[in-house]
């Protein structure tokens, strides 16, 4: 991707501020997945097609509501950077200090009134308010590798997986044609199935998934991916019963003092695949860790925090670029195509309500 912009001034692309002002990108030229209408050429895939296949799933829309990731909370606190990532990244993020941020933990899916399924994937959205007016935003899961290389797969895998209106669960012999004809979503599976997920939120890691490139002061680059680990023992609280269990505990283990991630940085080598999120790098890759992520308050979803927030993986500082990995550009078009939809509807009164006590 180019800038708009000559690269003197930060306010480009990467530093769009708002929701509404991601989302108005919408079929402003990043490949064709960005075309809102198949109205040019032969039928492609869209983000409006992609976000349909959403919705569909999920068994309609619910006004106001993320199409995906619908079930969620705002958190709120700082990222404390060590200044170790200066030698990777000329970022403003990785000058040591303290730098604000809001955030919002979520649950996979469309519908926002689900119970809360220990098994479900978990996300955490991050957005970064840097000097000069940048941002970096950042939107991981709780699994280090995607089940989709690209786009395509995506759109196709989400209606083999999706539940059986009769049973209310994926069809096995659906699934399992759909990973006899795409062994890299298989081998992502088997490796997301190594490991169970942990019991809380807060005991989660965190993963980008996808890879980055960071260029330093020099202008050197590498080849980057990020996690979120867990800094510490878990808090001792945990979740309760009920249908919201996951983000009580959340609620609980929040209120019982600030919860924190260290931000590692997975240097990448000559032949470490950057264009596939099914695929992990080898274990002995250099890890730099490069600060600590603090959250220390959690609400409810409202428009004073980020229920009008896109977090678009192409909302990047200086120093910090996307890699080749076709996704990118996907997640960030449907982000907005979801917004698109959401931003015109009556806002919800909250798919998680945070308990004032």
């Amino acid at each position: 991707m180019t800038d708009a912009q000559p690269s003197s001034i930060p306010l480009n692309r990467r530093t769009l501020l708002g929701g509404a002002a991601v989302a108005a990108l919408g079929a402003a030229g990043i490949g064709g997945f960005l075309f809102a209408e198949n109205r040019i050429g032969p039928w492609r895939l869209t983000a409006r097609s992609v976000v349909d296949r959403l919705q569909e799933t999920a068994g309609g829309s619910f006004p106001g509501c993320r199409r995906n990731h619908a079930k969620g909370v705002a958190v709120a606190g700082y990222f404390e950077s060590n200044g170790s990532g200066v030698e990777l990244s000329k970022a403003s993020v990785f000058r040591a200090g303290r730098y604000r941020l809001t955030g919002r933990f979520s649950l996979a899916g469309g519908n926002p009134h689900i119970p809360d399924a220990p098994t479900a994937p978990r996300g955490l959205g991050l957005r970064l308010f840097l000097p000069r007016g940048e941002e970096w935003r950042m939107a991981m899961i709780n699994v280090p590798v995607f089940l989709d290389a690209t786009a395509q797969d995506f759109y196709d895998r989400t209606l083999a997986f999706a539940p059986d209106p009769a049973t209310g669960k994926p069809d096995p012999a659906t699934m399992k044609q759909y990973l006899e004809r795409h062994p890299r979503t298989a081998a992502a599976l088997g490796i997301i199935e190594q490991g169970a997920p942990a019991p809380t939120f807060a005991a989660s890691a965190f993963f980008g998934l996808n890879a980055f490139r960071f260029t330093d002061g020099d202008g050197s680059t590498v080849s980057v991916r990020w996690r979120l680990e867990p800094d510490g023992p878990p808090p001792a609280t945990g979740p309760s019963g009920g249908d919201s269990a996951l983000f009580d505990g959340l609620v609980a283990d929040l209120k019982a003092g600030p919860l924190r991630w260290q931000l590692v940085v997975i240097v990448g080598e000559p032949g470490d695949p950057t264009d596939d999120a099914t695929r992990m790098w080898p274990n002995d890759r250099r890890a730099v860790h490069v600060g600590t992520v603090v959250l220390d308050r959690v609400d409810t979803e409202s428009a004073d925090n980020v229920q009008d927030v896109n977090f678009d993986p192409l909302v990047l500082p200086n120093g910090i670029e996307p890699s080749d990995d076709p996704l990118l550009q996907a997640r960030s078009a449907a982000y907005s195509e979801s917004f698109r939809r959401r931003a015109g509807e009556a806002k919800p009164t909250g798919a998680v309500v945070v308990r004032k006590v």
